[in-house]
Parts: structure tokens; sequence; C-alpha cells
């Protein structure tokens, strides 16, 4: 539920969302996502949370990242840690939580709303003090994929959860086609 004079903010976990929306089948459109939340509310941020390997001449996800600080995205970016797997799969560890728990922390006096795009369990805590502060706290994810993209604990902590695939006619398109050359774990982290 949404009040049109309340002040929002969004805070996404761009690897958490993208892991999401890929599991049901679909792309998030950032244009479209922040023009529907524009119209819920009175939008003050509309933060994206994501590590990015700096040793990279090409990432998959700087497209992205850049078009996204053109377009009106508070953009929270760090190094991710790139190691090699037992398999000898090339993986990239960047978790965002903190940067993410700070600043909601900071902005809460100044919202009456915010909204997470994430399912991590993790959040549950930060969920629960927004709350003690007065803020309402919407988390999307979704309950529609094989596993569920989204902890039991923090879903039930939420004011409101909102199901991902119910937006898919709002903010989605349908995936790209992935690239030959982009077959890498940093490919599905955003």
């Amino acid at each position: 539920m949404f009040y049109r004079d309340e002040r929002l903010a969004l805070f996404i976990d761009g690897s958490n969302l993208y892991a999401a929306a890929k599991a049901l089948g679909f792309d998030i459109d950032y244009k479209l996502l922040r023009q529907e939340f524009m119209r819920r509310g009175k939008l003050l941020r509309a933060f994206y949370y994501t590590a990015l390997l700096e040793n990279d001449d090409y990432s998959p996800i700087r497209p992205l990242v850049d078009w996204l600080h053109y377009n009106g995205f508070s953009m929270v970016t760090k190094p991710a840690k790139e190691y090699t797997d037992s398999q000898g799969r090339r993986k990239v560890k960047g978790n965002m939580d903190i940067e993410l728990t700070v600043d909601a922390m900071e902005l809460a006096p100044r919202v009456d709303h915010i909204v997470l795009f994430s399912g991590d369990g993790d959040f549950r805590p930060l969920v629960e003090s927004l709350q003690r502060q007065g803020v309402r706290v919407s988390v999307v994810s979704t309950i529609r994929s094989t596993p569920p993209m989204i902890a039991d604990e923090l879903r039930r902590q939420a004011d409101n959860f909102i199901e991902l695939d119910e937006l898919k006619d709002v903010i989605g398109r349908p995936p790209r086609e992935p690239r030959p050359d982009t077959h890498s774990e940093q490919a599905d982290d955003f």
C-alpha cells in the first residue's frame, strides 16, 4: 500500500534483484521501475548497489551502471573480489549489505516509506529497525520461483511484500540473449 504524499526511497540490491527477475524469465527496465515508484509517492532517492570487477577490460554490468548513474539512480559500488572455486570456475564475490544498511539508516529520518528490492534474510534486522523509527518498509522479491528468492523471515517482517512477478508487465522487458564472451558469475551478479 502506497500513499501519494509519502516520501519514498528505493534500495535495490542489484545482484539479488537481477537473480529474482532472471528466475522469473524477464529483465528489469529501470526507467519504467523508477517511473512506477514516482507514481506511487514522492520518490526522493533510488539507490542501486552492486560490486564491480575493476580489473576487467569489459564488465558486462558496466553499461547498466553507467546508464543508471546518468538516469537518476544513486549508484553505490565497490570492487568485487574474484576467486576460483574448487571446480576451477571463476567466481565473483561482492556483498553490499553493509553499505545498503548504513544508507537506509541514515535516510530513515527523512522518508516515510522504504522499498527494498531484495529477498536476502540478512536484511530482516534492518527492516525491524526502520519500522521502530516509524518508516514503513515494502520488500520486492518473489516466492514464485523455485526455490523462492525471498527469505521467509524477511517477508514476514516487512509491512508489505510485493511479488516481483506481479510487476512484470509494469517494469519488465524480455530477457536479452547472453553474449557468448560473458559467461561468468559477474554476468549473473546484477
